[in-house]
């Protein structure tokens, strides 16, 4: 397989010293919405097999559609050109300009893999209605390629295999207990694949193809995490993540000969993943290190860490190593600026390719989050992401926001928002919380919410404010709460079981009605339905609770303004989950401001939707919530 994965995406202020006011206030230009989306982003690193050339994602036409830089630097080509539905660039064939690509329809989650031939003709490889699938990976040879379908079964993700000549498939795994598939070994002999039985307690089966048997590589007892990484390059051993003994995941071999494991990498940190260089020369490893994801890479051979000359500074995220080792390519960002794009040779020098940041934005005006703890309601201490607008001080206290993250059990990370930096510019102090139950914090702190959403995580979010008093520049009248998601469940949480608490709401995409929700699971989740029982209840035997904790039943006290975004295409949120909650409030008499986009998901995609809902919210909270009177 072609085995160097495109990667993706700090400081430490001890409760004590979160108060301090920092840098003296100045003031900076605010840019509109629209600036902020002069902006360009880009994700994925494809090398073409000349390495002449780099494949990337990017929005810069306005949706996200496949582009490719010059190497050497200039100008891109556009190699897809979709108007009306996003474009994910997936991988440059390794032996001509042919290249693979996702698309769903309108946000729908229902994706196609699309290969482009060199003359621009495009060509379904997974025609049909109503299926999920994704590219897989390269074989060891570059005649063949893997692509997940859940064509058969709704339920479960087969394996695939395509001739890179004519594309004739065969199936390569047929997946019959509906396990999420893994890495493939470069002989093509074995498939790791991930048996989850909650949101924190996975195995690993290791299916061996010559012998048609399975086995359970990682059994144990109690909540251990155990994630499929890599294969070595010669086939004798699985990377793979566990947190087994420790609170933190670390860097497992497994030698498929002996089942002898051997510890790699156990640093004090989350080790999320790893992926070796085509030749093998090379191991490249993402961490998570206080909601800042690093990327190293280390010399297989001496496990000795690799210093590319020329490295910028900042977070490098996205690393991908050309075929041959020559080349590297990455992102850079110090998590104000979107990304952008360098790429050189494994030695140096490296080149910006991109200039993501709009001409007409002064970088010197947008905001680097703070990492910072505080203690909540029983002593717990909560980690966080502090932005302090420039021109904010105790002198003016500011309105303020919690910003509540994705999930369950995602996590608030340092990296540019377009949306959190608009806020940021016009003065409104961010709390981006990870509140228990979130990643990266270790396995006891993840769990910490399981069957206390809506109670034990909604406690901090409502003690931060006391944080946020605390820094002397936040108007504690004027605090508001926003997400999406799990993040807007959250907020729809926070307006009726805690309805004295903040002074607006911001949902996006947000959950109002647990027992719906769960029982419209999309069924490409089914390996992943069971754990999310475990972890937020099941609706046959725990609707007492769901029922308690869901915001539609208890939306008759709603008091705060409210503003909702909703894709129509959502399938994990569906519309139905927003169009009530918006009646229930506009019942009670409270202003709210309702917005479906009919050609977005569980998300945004498109730039021109992105400014009219993110100018919608800003507009919302400046006569909300800066225009509240301050008490």
């Amino acid at each position: 397989m072609s085995r160097i994965p495109v990667l993706s995406f700090a400081l430490s202020l001890s409760v004590g010293i979160v108060g301090c006011t920092g840098d003296a206030a100045r003031d900076v230009t605010q840019y509109s919405v629209a600036q902020f989306y002069e902006n360009d982003q880009y994700f994925g690193a494809s090398f073409s097999h000349d390495n002449a050339r780099i494949l990337v994602s990017s929005n810069r036409s306005g949706v996200y559609n496949a582009w490719a830089f010059p190497v050497e630097g200039g100008e891109p080509e556009q190699l897809t050109t979709s108007t009306d539905y996003a474009v994910f660039a997936s991988s440059f064939f390794p032996n001509d300009g042919r290249l693979l690509y996702s698309s769903d329809q309108g946000g729908n989650e229902l994706s196609h893999v699309y290969v482009r031939a060199i003359d621009g003709a495009v060509t379904d490889l997974t025609p049909g209605e109503n299926l999920n699938a994704s590219f897989a990976g390269w074989s060891d040879d570059d005649e063949t390629f893997f692509v997940q379908s859940n064509e058969r079964n709704p339920q479960a993700f087969d394996v695939y295999e395509y001739a890179t000549d004519d594309y004739a498939r065969t199936m390569f795994y047929r997946n019959e207990e509906a396990l999420q598939p893994g890495p493939i070994s470069p002989d093509k002999r074995y498939i790791a694949l991930v048996r989850s039985y909650t949101t924190s307690n996975t195995d690993i089966i290791l299916h061996d193809r010559q012998s048609g048997t399975s086995v359970n590589i990682t059994e144990h007892s109690g909540d251990v995490s155990n994630t499929p990484a890599d294969f070595t390059p010669d086939a004798s051993a699985l990377l793979f993540t566990t947190n087994a003994g420790s609170e933190y995941s670390a860097l497992e071999s497994y030698d498929l000969a002996t089942g002898a494991v051997t510890t790699l990498l156990a640093p004090d940190y989350e080790v999320l993943g790893g992926g070796y260089s085509r030749s093998g020369n090379y191991l490249v490893v993402v961490t998570n290190e206080e909601a800042r994801l690093q990327v190293r890479v280390y010399e297989t051979a001496t496990m000795t860490e690799v210093q590319v000359e020329g490295m910028p500074d900042g977070l490098v995220t996205g690393f991908g190593i050309s075929r041959d080792d020559s080349h590297v390519g990455f992102y850079s960002s110090d998590g104000s600026t979107p990304a952008d794009l360098w790429v050189g040779p494994m030695e140096g020098p490296l080149t910006r390719l991109t200039d993501a940041l709009s001409a007409d934005i002064n970088r010197e005006d947008l905001v680097k989050p703070e990492h910072v703890w505080f203690e909540s309601y029983d002593g717990t201490q909560i980690p966080g992401l502090l932005y302090k607008p420039h021109q904010v001080s105790s002198a003016a206290p500011a309105p303020a926001l919690v910003v509540v993250h994705g999930g369950p059990g995602g996590q608030a990370m340092v990296g540019y928002s377009p949306l959190k930096q608009v806020l940021a510019n016009h003065g409104y102090v961010l709390f981006d919380i990870n509140n228990r139950g979130s990643s990266g914090y270790g396995k006891t702190f993840y769990k910490m919410d399981d069957r206390q959403h809506g109670e034990a995580d909604l406690g901090d979010v409502v003690a931060s404010k006391t944080m946020l008093a605390a820094t002397g520049y936040v108007d504690t009248t004027r605090i508001g709460i926003i997400g999406g998601s799990y993040g807007g469940y959250m907020v729809l949480a926070a307006l009726t079981l805690a309805p004295d608490e903040f002074a607006v709401g911001v949902d996006l995409f947000g959950i109002s009605n647990w027992l719906r929700t769960l029982n419209s699971v999309p069924p490409w989740w089914e390996s992943f339905r069971e754990a999310l029982y475990e972890e937020m209840g099941d609706p046959a035997t725990d609707s007492v609770r769901l029922h308690r904790i869901s915001p539609l039943f208890n939306a008759d006290n709603i008091r705060a303004p409210l503003m909702v975004l909703q894709g129509a295409n959502d399938p994990r949120v569906l519309q139905v989950e927003s169009d009530d909650i918006v009646a229930a409030a506009r019942a009670n008499g409270v202003p709210v401001e309702y917005i479906v986009f009919p050609d977005e998901g569980h998300g945004f995609v498109k730039k021109e939707n992105e400014i009219r809902g993110y100018s919608a919210v800003l507009e919302f909270l400046e006569t909300h919530l800066k225009g509240a009177a301050s008490n």
